[in-house]
């Protein structure tokens, strides 16, 4: 006989799960712990299966049998209910944000390198996606983002806060392009995670650069020799540390005189060429010697394979003194040459244009930028990076500042 809503209030749980018959293939199935399931038998293409209904009481005996009213009429136009329920809920979660990320992922990883576009997915995975993930990404909210910015922010990473709300306008105006969003929740929100104070990589004063250079020289006693080299070789060519850590052997053409580092290993994504001064060539030579037969010109200690750490030159300065706790001495990085060296450059009355090519800056104005290509002032900077390879050289054998104009005075 047909359920009624009085023999469903009384079923009471047994020492097994059963079931209480409705009719046409549905019953509730009223489980050991007390909880009732409603269940629909039925046969496709000659195979017998079972469509979950919902949970009693939160779907009522009227409500299941409505269920079980539509899933009759699909079986009639040779539809799977199972199958239909199975490509609804696909759907759905199509236009759920995360589905929507992973589309613009996807979309975008190709123009980028590896590394950056491992970086974008986990932030996001991170970060967003637990909040997000699974609304609708045509329902999502400006308070909604802000609120998923504002716990990023909480935690002090301001970076990744702005990353992440970059990313999330980005995703918006993707699904709007493909037609899944209307509207970009997120393209009012530019501006609203705190701005954190600029804090300059610490570099060494000119003033200071001649006892750095001497103590520098007798490092080698007290540490690793590539670690010594790589330093100098930071200062010759002041490029970003790690640039210089990942160099490999490939990238040297002493025929020419140049360094190219390629386009995916530049935070710019341009090549970037570093003409190479007679000081640099001997130091080359020198690594050669010494890693010449890996593919990596530093590689870590402990695997040949990878990079010399991040840390292994900054530990390596510091234990010069200069980590900022000595009477007389600043402190310095490694990535605070590019200061020092900008500066002196500057200084000298080198061309700033120049300057900013050899420091791999971009230029921001697009005309101004095709001036500035990868070879543009080649035969400038090659000038500019001899001048400086002397200098450097000149402070360490004197040990004193040699004074700018002197430098210029005497071409």
């Amino acid at each position: 006989m047909p359920l009624t809503n009085t023999r469903l209030k009384a079923a009471k749980p047994h020492a097994s799960d059963y079931r209480i018959a409705d009719g046409a293939g549905m019953y509730l199935l009223v489980k050991t712990n007390g909880s009732k399931y409603w269940r629909l038998d039925y046969r496709f293409c000659g195979k017998r299966n079972t469509l979950a209904l919902g949970v009693y009481p939160a779907v009522s005996l009227k409500a299941a049998r409505e269920k079980r009213r539509k899933a009759r009429i699909q079986l009639e136009n040779g539809q799977d209910p199972s199958e239909v329920r199975k490509e609804a809920k696909q759907a759905l979660q199509a236009d759920e944000f995360e589905a929507v990320a992973r589309q613009w992922w996807e979309h975008c990883s190709g123009t980028w390198s590896p590394s950056h576009a491992a970086r974008v997915l986990k932030r996001l995975e991170d970060n967003a996606f637990r909040d997000l993930g699974r609304l609708p990404i045509d329902e999502i909210t400006p308070q909604r983002i802000i609120a998923t910015v504002r716990k990023i922010e909480a935690r002090g990473a301001l970076d990744v806060a702005s990353r992440v709300n970059q990313a999330i306008r980005a995703i918006c105006r993707f699904a709007i392009q493909r037609g899944i969003a209307t509207s970009n929740p997120a393209s009012d929100l530019e501006g609203i995670v705190k701005q954190r104070k600029v804090q300059h990589r610490a570099s060494l004063p000119r003033e200071e650069l001649p006892q750095f250079l001497k103590e520098l020289e007798g490092y080698s006693d007290r540490g690793r020799k590539l670690t010594q080299r790589a330093i100098k070789l930071l200062l010759l060519t002041f490029v970003r540390s790690g640039e210089l850590r990942k160099a490999r052997w490939e990238e040297f053409d002493l025929e020419d005189k140049v360094w190219r580092i390629s386009a995916d290993r530049m935070k710019m994504r341009n090549e970037h060429l570093v003409p190479l001064s007679r000081q640099a060539l001997e130091l080359i030579e020198l690594l050669h010697g010494m890693t010449g037969k890996y593919d990596l010109v530093f590689p870590s200690e402990r695997d040949r394979s990878r990079e010399m750490s991040d840390n292994t030159m900054r530990q390596a300065i510091f234990k010069l003194g200069y980590d900022g706790t000595q009477k007389g001495k600043s402190k310095a990085v490694p990535h605070g040459f590019r200061a020092t060296a900008s500066s002196i450059l500057n200084e000298s009355g080198f061309n700033p244009d120049a300057i900013e090519r050899q420091l791999a800056h971009m230029e921001r104005n697009s005309v101004r930028a095709a001036y500035t290509y990868h070879a543009r002032y080649l035969d400038e900077r090659r000038t500019m990076m001899q001048w400086w390879a002397d200098y450097l050289d000149e402070m360490r054998v004197s040990g004193k500042v040699i004074p700018i104009f002197s430098k210029v005075a005497n071409g």
